[in-house]
């Protein structure tokens, strides 16, 4: 059966269609079968990939150090067992975490701000203990990549392609960085399989499914950040959003989730403090003591920049941002023109 398995799954099919085959036909030795006798259409080079003998695909994989997990398999992800829709193979290289996951997503076309706040988010829920889950792409998810292995709690990176390759070719490093630090690459499509845009979609219920929290940093109206929120819902994940500016396009779809009953979070610290009250105390001490609040500073009435209040705080200024925005939340400081001012306080 698992030679089966390990056959259709180089078939490389929408998971989708697959999932309706298999439903219908009740066996993967059936649905190849169907695949073989032109039953069933695929491409011809899907049909030639089915029909290679499954024992010199595992050779090849066990020396790329790729694992093929099928689901019932003890290293199959106890949490995405849960979802409906799970897909019955994972390719898989390194090691998924035991602790919990959290996942952390947004749009590609993220403003610095946005980038900034989901690296310090990445970093906050590593050094919590946590695990971040994410899809390594451009903007949001790779910042959120980035600043979790800057902690040290292994992360996950979810692929729409195969995981013998990386995508974006400019996260390569970061896709090994997050390999050599205990982490793990899982993918639902094969080796060789090469980005399409059909396939991103999908992988998206895997991100959602491996979490417990699903934390929205930047997201406009359509895209695979609200993607991935939706399948949240189905999955009866709880969500976490970011508000933002009502007239930005990438806030969008994050004010539009906090409208409907997303939870708001305003910064690093807010964030682990809303996630210990959904998945319990972080198993590791999570407050920064680098950070410290505005309040504690004596701002002139004449207000400072960004990046003076940066350099006057002694913190990075992805820290400051997101720690700006939750002074601002709360109160402490106002943000006029660029410039941030002691609060005006009513009389």
């Amino acid at each position: 059966m698992r030679d089966e398995w390990l056959r259709l799954a180089h078939v490389g099919m929408h998971p989708e269609r697959l999932r309706g085959l298999l439903a219908a036909d009740g066996s993967p030795g059936s649905v190849l079968a169907a695949i073989e006798s032109g039953k069933v259409q695929v491409p011809e080079a899907a049909r030639s990939a089915a029909g290679v003998p499954a024992p010199a695909r595992m050779a090849w994989l066990r020396a790329a150090e790729i694992r093929f997990v099928l689901q019932g398999d003890s290293d199959y992800p106890a949490r995405l067992d849960e979802v409906e829709d799970r897909p019955p193979f994972l390719f898989l290289k390194g090691t998924l975490p035991e602790v919990t996951c959290v996942a952390i997503v947004g749009t590609r076309r993220c403003t610095r701000y946005g980038r900034d706040l989901a690296e310090a988010f990445g970093e906050e829920v590593s050094m919590a203990g946590w695990s971040v889950t994410s899809g390594l792409a451009k903007g949001i998810d790779g910042a959120a990549h980035r600043g979790s292995i800057r902690g040290p709690t292994p992360g996950v990176a979810v692929l729409g392609c195969g995981i013998d390759r990386w995508y974006p070719a400019s996260h390569a490093s970061l896709g090994q960085a997050l390999l050599e630090g205990g982490g793990a690459v899982i993918s639902e499509y094969p080796p060789g399989t090469t980005p399409a845009g059909w396939r991103f979609p999908p992988r998206n219920r895997i991100i959602s499914g491996l979490a417990s929290v699903v934390v929205i940093v930047e997201a406009g109206v359509r895209g695979g950040a609200l993607i991935t929120a939706n399948r949240a819902l189905d999955q009866d994940r709880l969500i976490l959003a970011v508000p933002g500016d009502v007239t930005r396009p990438s806030s969008e779809g994050c004010n539009l989730l906090i409208r409907d009953g997303a939870i708001p979070v305003l910064g690093p610290e807010d964030l682990t403090e809303s996630l210990s009250f959904v998945i319990g105390q972080p198993p590791r001490s999570s407050r920064s003591s680098r950070t410290k609040r505005f309040g504690d500073l004596d701002l002139p009435v004449t207000g400072m920049s960004v990046d003076e209040l940066a350099v006057a705080g002694g913190i990075e200024l992805s820290e400051t941002l997101a720690e700006l925005g939750r002074q601002v939340a709360e109160g402490f400081v106002e943000l006029r023109d660029g410039r941030v001012y002691p609060a005006r306080r009513a009389t």
